[in-house]
């Protein structure tokens, strides 16, 4: 894929904080007009990683392109091309909808004979047109979502960075929140997102999975289903809280997740009939088993494959 197609393009990117390395030689190709997701636990370096590819943050090494610029040498360029919507709402609760949108278009230096006319459309279409003399303290979550949104698509950006934007609002509002975001995608607008939540991240066009600041994972959500290094067992037995803890201590089990009475055992790619050996564990140990087949890997799955990879092979050192 050239230059011209991709928004991002980064090559060995690292970042350190002392003798912390945050992000690890990440190489990323993120096309225009996507919306791409950064999936991994906590400390995992999504943030950092978002930071460094808006020109927040200088990488410690490594070359990044965004939008056809090199950062950090062309990072004040690139600030009138990209919006940033953090997790933590950032606009002020003490004006009302309506200031902040004129302080935000200030802020991008809309021209003044377009301003009135952009403000308009973009309440508009976050549903805002109601709200602009309420005091931004006093609105829902789902509504400061709304308003943080509309702020950082003021000024047309063509690159959307969006840093956990749902952790604070309900389903609902969630699934409207994303309507939004392929609705601007539509448009031409390319969106990076970082998130925890399973469900947002299969909406992705593609996603990468990062651990302890290492790319570990890359794809399309089927393709990183399909490509799993693991198997998922569907265990159906009477008593899966002593069975999940039977298997959690074989050395070939990953993990072990209950659904109501079902158990989801991830177990090691190269486990030959894992369908079999699950129950027999299990039935060796005296528990009775209505069924047990091989499932489909789910999202929640290939996470938990990509970012426990060591936790058989300490587990086969020890037994």
């Amino acid at each position: 894929m050239s230059n011209t197609e991709l928004a991002v393009m980064t090559r060995g990117l690292t970042r350190d904080f002392g003798s912390l390395r945050a992000v690890d030689d990440v190489d990323l190709e993120i096309p225009r007009a996507r919306i791409y997701g950064f999936l991994g636990p906590n400390g995992s370096g999504k943030s950092t990683t978002i930071r460094m590819l808006c020109g927040l943050l200088t990488p410690s090494k490594g070359e990044v392109e965004v939008l056809g610029l090199k950062i950090p040498a062309e990072a004040e360029a690139l600030r009138q091309k990209v919006g940033y919507m953090t997790q933590k709402f950032s606009l002020y609760d003490d004006l009302t909808v309506r200031e902040n949108l004129d302080f935000m278009a200030d802020i991008y230096a809309l021209p003044r004979a377009s301003k009135k006319g952009r403000l308009d459309e973009t309440c508009d279409r976050y549903r805002l047109a109601s709200l602009l003399k309420q005091r931004t303290g006093t609105l829902s979550g789902g509504q400061k979502q709304r308003l943080a949104l509309a702020a950082a698509m003021l000024h047309e950006p063509e690159l959307l960075f969006l840093d956990e934007p749902t952790s604070a609002v309900d389903p609902e509002n969630r699934r409207a929140f994303w309507e939004s975001l392929f609705d601007l995608v539509d448009l031409g607008t390319t969106i990076l997102v970082s998130t925890h939540y399973m469900d947002e991240a299969e909406r992705c066009h593609a996603l990468a999975i990062l651990d302890r600041g290492r790319l570990v994972a890359e794809g399309t959500p089927e393709q990183l289903a399909d490509d799993i290094p693991a198997q998922v067992v569907l265990l159906q037995t009477g008593q899966p809280r002593r069975a999940g803890k039977i298997l959690h201590d074989a050395h070939w089990v990953i993990s072990v997740a209950q659904i109501g009475n079902l158990l989801r055992v991830l177990v090691k790619q190269d486990l030959a009939d894992a369908d079999v050996a699950v129950a027999d564990r299990v039935s060796k140990a005296g528990l009775g088993v209505v069924d047990s087949r091989v499932g489909r890997a789910s999202l929640e799955d290939v996470f938990v494959a990509a970012t426990q990879p060591e936790r058989a092979q300490r587990q086969e050192t020890a037994a």
